[in-house]
């Protein structure tokens, strides 16, 4: 049997990670000295706003430790099961080769499958989604990594608008400068995930809602051409009626099966600040 494994930054529903038999191992996150705890559990966004403000500092994110995925792993070999793991891209945490090691240890790694998302967020979710699918299709673990790599992981389209500059310059994204003329001019870039690496893209002005449906509109050829099934809004903490506004303009198209609606965890949301969502979907082209 294959068991399906990710992290918290895959910011997928309990309901979907239950449905689709995803176990989620979550990451670790620092308020400086006051607490450090894992991604909601002990940690949450709204705690992270609250401490980030008062602090006027970023939180610190780690990956998981080796005795947690070992367990997992231990699991697995218990029952004489694969692991395919697929969490946060590895050139934005050491995460996947925690779990590299971890294999090594007990000695399981022919049965430990790794697959570098080069996504976050449900970037990867909709990679697990495929992967979950796959499993319940009879594919192979080494079948469904050959799967995600070469004609999935590729087409996954993940951007996001920021409202705030201010998380990520206090955790060394973009200078003092950027970020105050920004937050002054009212400017909203558009960071967009491109092989494993977060690169600007469109710079947005004017207020959030205004923006979010310019960013939405702007990607309506891509959108038009993605996958049906499915697509993701996916935010850090945004007015409910902005982010309606944004699953009509979807619905409006009339094109996506489902259009699932969830929250970034604790580890994302301490990156992009309050105020970010993002538009994800994987394009057929």
């Amino acid at each position: 049997m294959i068991r399906l494994y990710t992290d918290s930054t895959c910011d997928l529903t309990k309901e979907m990670l239950q449905e689709n038999n995803i176990t989620m191992v979550p990451l670790y996150v620092s308020l400086g000295d006051e607490l450090t705890g894992r991604d909601g559990v002990e940690i949450t966004p709204d705690k992270i706003y609250e401490w980030a403000d008062r602090a006027k500092d970023t939180p610190k994110t780690a990956a998981f430790s080796p005795d947690d995925i070992m367990a997992e792993i231990e699991k697995c070999k218990k029952n004489g099961d694969d692991m395919l793991y697929i969490g946060i891209a590895t050139s934005m945490s050491g995460t996947n080769s925690v779990v590299r090691l971890a294999a090594e240890e007990l000695e399981y790694e022919d049965h430990v499958y790794v697959v570098d998302s080069k996504n976050l967020s449900t970037g990867i979710g909709l990679i697990l989604l495929k992967a979950a699918k796959l499993i319940r299709d009879g594919v192979s673990a080494a079948g469904i990594e050959t799967i995600l790599t070469g004609s999935v992981i590729p087409q996954v389209r993940a951007s996001f608008i920021v409202d705030t500059l201010t998380y990520l310059h206090r955790g060394g994204r973009c200078s003092a400068v950027t970020a105050l003329l920004a937050n002054t001019l009212k400017l909203k870039p558009k960071i967009v995930v491109t092989d494993g690496k977060m690169d600007v893209g469109s710079k947005y002005r004017g207020d959030l809602k205004k923006v979010l449906l310019k960013y939405t509109n702007d990607m309506k050829e891509e959108l038009l051409n993605a996958e049906r099934d499915m697509v993701f809004i996916t935010h850090s903490g945004v007015d409910e009626q902005i982010v309606e506004s944004v699953r009509k303009y979807l619905e409006d198209l009339d094109y996506f099966e489902h259009i699932e609606e969830t929250r970034a965890g604790a580890v994302i949301s301490s990156h992009c600040g309050p105020g970010t969502l993002g538009v994800l979907f994987i394009s057929k082209v």
